[in-house]
């Protein structure tokens, strides 16, 4: 039972760790908080350019004007965290 119970908790944990779906959704929230960190540092350094300078630095071809960034991130951030992971709904299954 001791063996069970101890494999039984590592297989668990190793098909949570190894799942396409958590892999993906970690991914995704990398790519997102780079980006949207990049455009907040973007943002901020046109700001000091603008006010160091006095002079209006256009930032309408930045790749970043115009998209909402933090939205995106936050939208990612709330589907990882309502993930559902289908190693999970088989071990509520089998318990």
């Amino acid at each position: 039972m001791l063996w069970l119970k101890e494999r039984e908790i590592a297989c668990v944990a190793e098909s949570v760790l190894n799942s396409e779906e958590l892999d993906r959704s970690v991914a995704q929230l990398i790519v997102s908080a780079r980006n949207d960190g990049n455009a907040q540092g973007y943002a901020e350094c046109s700001q000091h350019v603008n006010s160091a300078s006095k002079v209006n630095w256009d930032t309408s071809k930045s790749l970043t004007c115009g998209a909402n960034t933090g939205a995106a991130h936050a939208a990612l951030k709330a589907e990882f965290n309502s993930l559902q992971l289908p190693v999970m709904g088989l071990i509520n299954v089998a318990s």
